[in-house]
């Protein structure tokens, strides 16, 4: 697969941008866990139309705007990866849920009695499109900041971003 890369500087540090051509595959922090397996080091830098909307994406989410049009993403992993991500991008901004609360949705979905929270740990720290499929939004059962690729202050402060932005407009 031909890969594609490009750079956006966020609040938070810089990310890469990766596609295949058509979708967005990869948004990391440089430097989070993960980078390497994320960003193939072939990938070519090109400006791409999933680029220009991941950026004007990105420029909303920080600007405190909850973009309407996400670009179109294309994640690779497990069919089990692909399901909890999928679970991830239903988690409303703002908002979060716990490991065990997901991994009770992923139960109840196969008809099983309990899915481990650990394995839904293990997908979530996985996922290869940040803030788009919005992992920061996971905590542990108490509601601590626990595992984030990019990092557990980066998590704190997109978390912070987010109440903040959604108690200013009443969410």
């Amino acid at each position: 697969m031909t890969a594609y890369r490009a750079e956006y500087l966020s609040p938070f540090g810089p990310m890469t941008m990766v596609s295949d051509g058509e979708a967005l595959t990869a948004l990391v922090f440089q430097g989070q866990k993960y980078y390497e397996q994320a960003v193939p080091c072939q990938a070519r830098d090109v400006s791409l139309p999933v680029f220009r909307c991941t950026t004007e994406w990105l420029n909303l989410y920080f600007a405190g705007r909850m973009p309407k049009a996400a670009p179109t993403l294309a994640p690779k992993g497990t069919k089990f990866q692909e399901e909890i991500w999928e679970i991830l991008r239903q988690i409303p901004y703002g908002r979060t849920l716990t490991y065990g609360e997901i991994a009770a949705r992923v139960a109840a979905r196969r008809g099983i009695v309990r899915m481990s929270a650990q394995a839904v740990g293990g997908a979530v720290g996985r996922n290869p499109i940040a803030l788009l499929i919005p992992c920061h939004r996971v905590v542990g059962t108490d509601g601590s900041l626990t595992g984030y690729a990019g990092g557990i202050e980066k998590k704190a402060a997109l978390l912070a971003l987010e109440k903040d932005r959604a108690t200013r407009n009443g969410r």
